[in-house]
């Protein structure tokens, strides 16, 4: 049926150079022939090529077997109501006539149909937005559920694997920067920041010189780390930007035996005023 040979393409109804000769009964290179010799006739709203998109996306659509596929190695031109109206004059035949009158009629039926029922497809675009919409909050509910990390939780003995990934994943959340305050600091510690591209400082209680060497060696390399003095604390703690986690184990022993960790709220600004 010529309805089935009529696509809709920048929202204009248009047909394929291809059928149109198929329909008219002569070569597509004859009737490209008789365009090209009369081109001042077919302006833009006439007749126009199919860019690179377009050929993918209808031959995605409409193309499925192997022998549909046969002469597509060029973009096909299509034709609008009018530029078919027009190849009637320049094929010169009374074949020709007939069947542009067929294929006009096809077009108006068309555009009766979509006119007709313009309400019902504008409803079913507005529910594909809708879905589409739905889709995006979707994937931002599951980024955030995925990204969240827990406040509170254990580790046992044993874990050593799933604590220093936690501790990893966190690190790589700092968008700004990391505050590091543990009695403990080995070269294990300094080798969890080594991802981070923020700027980090660690508190800690003896600045040893073997930790004073593992610090230059770090720094010739990666250049983020300060370390001071800090006498005040019992506890360790993780800031991530202004996130403050509380570990019941120093960063170098995660896993080694059974320790906690929670997220502090806003309590928390108390400690990061009295850090200033």
């Amino acid at each position: 049926m010529i309805k089935d040979k009529i696509h809709t393409i920048r929202d204009k109804q248009v047909i394929l150079d291809r059928d149109l000769a198929g329909l008219y009964k002569v070569e597509v290179k004859y009737l490209k022939r008789q365009v090209r010799r009369n081109i001042n006739r077919f302006p833009s709203n006439f007749m126009f090529q199919l860019n690179k998109d377009e050929f993918k996306d209808w031959r995605g659509q409409f193309v499925t077997s192997k022998s549909d596929k046969i002469g597509l190695r060029y973009h096909p031109y299509v034709f609008t109501e009018q530029g078919v109206a027009m190849l009637s004059g320049i094929l010169r035949s009374d074949k020709a006539v007939d069947v542009s009158i067929n294929i006009i009629n096809a077009f108006v039926a068309m555009r009766k149909f979509l006119s007709k029922n313009a309400n019902i497809f504008t409803k079913f675009q507005q529910i594909d937005q809708k879905l589409i919409d739905h889709d995006n909050n979707f994937d931002k509910v599951f980024k955030a559920l995925e990204t969240e990390k827990p406040k509170q939780g254990i580790f046992f003995d044993g874990q050593i694997f799933d604590a220093y990934k936690f501790v990893n994943d966190l690190i790589k959340t700092a968008k700004k920067s990391i505050i590091l305050i543990d009695n403990y600091v080995d070269y294990s510690t300094l080798s969890l920041f080594c991802d981070s591209k923020v700027n980090i400082k660690v508190y800690t209680k003896n600045i040893s010189s073997k930790l004073k060497l593992d610090l230059e060696k770090y720094n010739e390399q990666y250049k983020n780390i300060t370390i001071k003095e800090f006498t005040n604390s019992h506890d360790r703690f993780l800031i991530i930007d202004n996130n403050v986690y509380h570990f019941g184990a120093s960063l170098k022993d995660l896993g080694k035996r059974w320790f906690g960790f929670s997220k502090f709220g806003k309590e928390a600004f108390n400690l990061l005023e009295k850090l200033k």
